[in-house]
């Protein structure tokens, strides 16, 4: 073994002895739970919209009659219980803990739903961020899931490596906004899941324009978009562009993002309905 081995097998070209096949770093989901089908959804950068892309997926799929679940990996950051209006706690028993339902039956698991306080402060060192993620998918009983939706925390580090070398993710959604800046770095998000060998389902554009409701003329607030030659680079479609609208951030501050009515992504949700007829 190397002396800088990071236990990243998959993503290392050495042959040494203690060299692991990843399904073997799989972890074992709990033995009450079922689930189908695992979606993470990532971007290199923080506030592009990765967790309003997870929320609006979840009710998407879970209006056209399939089982949902959003296990909330952003330990530090956690806004989901927020967007669905979930204020009671997670509660458990011996067998493991128990994920709250939505008020249209879409179950979450979020540390803000383990605190005392949402507003307290999760200062805890990457180890032990990861673990938690871990135990999210291991201790809590999510009972027969269709699709289950990660929301991922910014960035290519501890989480998002513990995520996709710990969980059988089946695919991944990159969320984007059009800065340069954003779509630079978005391309590393691209580049590890090609290094982890995780399929890339495609490309989603948050904050693409604005729609002035005086004069319906679209408007490009953050200027030009570039989404296109990252998805010409690396192969992988352009699967939606979501607007500016007062309307979402109204939804999400009113804890009733499962109410919004905006079909954005209905496409990327008959998407990942054909990719799973097609297994």
């Amino acid at each position: 073994m190397s002396e800088n081995c990071n236990q990243n097998c998959s993503g290392c070209g050495e042959n040494c002895a203690e060299r692991k096949d990843p399904k073997d770093l799989i972890e074992k989901l709990h033995k009450k739970s079922n689930v189908k089908k695992v979606i993470a959804v990532v971007s290199g950068k923080g506030g592009v919209g990765k967790s309003l892309v997870t929320s609006l997926m979840a009710v998407a799929m879970n209006r056209k009659g399939y089982r949902t679940g959003i296990l909330d990996a952003d330990v530090t950051g956690p806004s989901i219980p927020k967007a669905f209006g979930i204020r009671e706690k997670a509660t458990g028993d011996e067998q493991g803990i128990f994920p709250i339902a939505s008020k249209t039956g879409i179950d979450i698991m979020s540390i803000n739903l383990l605190l005392e306080d949402d507003t307290d402060p999760v200062v805890w060192r990457g180890p032990m961020i990861a673990g938690t993620v871990k135990q999210f998918w291991t201790d809590v009983i999510w009972e027969d899931l269709d699709f289950m939706f990660i929301d991922m925390p910014p960035g290519t580090g501890d989480v998002p490596l513990t995520v996709f070398q710990s969980l059988p993710v089946d695919g991944i959604l990159v969320v984007t906004s059009p800065q340069e800046l954003v779509s630079m770095i978005v391309a590393k998000a691209v580049k590890m899941a090609n290094m982890m060998g995780i399929p890339i389902i495609g490309l989603v554009e948050n904050m693409s324009y604005f729609k002035c409701p005086d004069n319906d003329k679209n408007y490009k607030i953050f200027g030009d978009s570039h989404i296109e030659d990252i998805a010409k680079n690396y192969g992988v479609p352009v699967l939606a562009k979501l607007p500016i609208d007062p309307r979402i951030t109204a939804a999400c501050d009113q804890g009733r993002i499962e109410y919004f009515e905006d079909g954005w992504l209905d496409d990327v949700a008959e998407n990942l309905i054909q990719r799973t007829k097609e297994v």
